[in-house]
């Protein structure tokens, strides 16, 4: 694992920052989709039950981009090498364009978009990460 002395390197706190602003939007999400899919296939009986659909049910298979952008991030900070300026960069570009909702999109985008619509918690959390996504030029 690299080195965590962050007292030179402004390119890990922001990427950490990011890491963790992404994987509360994930949590929010993952919630959301739960009490909908709760309310309309079946009820969850268990985390491990949860954690096979989140993996394997296509339901879930649109939040599968929100997972693996963070396992980027996270194997950014996890290497060898030093995170760049420019790793930082592509990462945060990534991040945003990935969390824009959009009606008439596809995948991901049109999921969240419908996320957004349903669930206050979301829209919430969206507007945090879209602060932090600012923050983050």
């Amino acid at each position: 694992m690299a080195s965590s002395d962050t007292s030179q390197d402004p390119v890990r706190p922001a990427l950490q920052e990011l890491r963790t602003g992404l994987l509360h939007l994930h949590k929010v999400l993952l919630g959301s989709e739960r009490r909908v899919y709760e309310r309309d296939i079946q009820r969850i009986r268990s985390s491990g039950q949860f954690l096979n659909l989140v993996m394997n049910d296509p339901w879930f298979a649109w939040l599968h981009e929100l997972s693996e952008l963070i396992v980027l991030i996270d194997e950014t900070l996890d290497s060898d090498h030093p995170p760049t300026a420019r790793d930082s960069e592509r990462l945060i570009v990534a991040a945003r364009l990935l969390v824009s909702p959009r009606e008439d999109g596809g995948g991901f985008h049109r999921r969240y978009f419908e996320a957004m619509q349903r669930d206050p918690d979301v829209v919430v959390c969206h507007a945090a990460t879209a602060r932090l996504l600012k923050r983050l030029r």
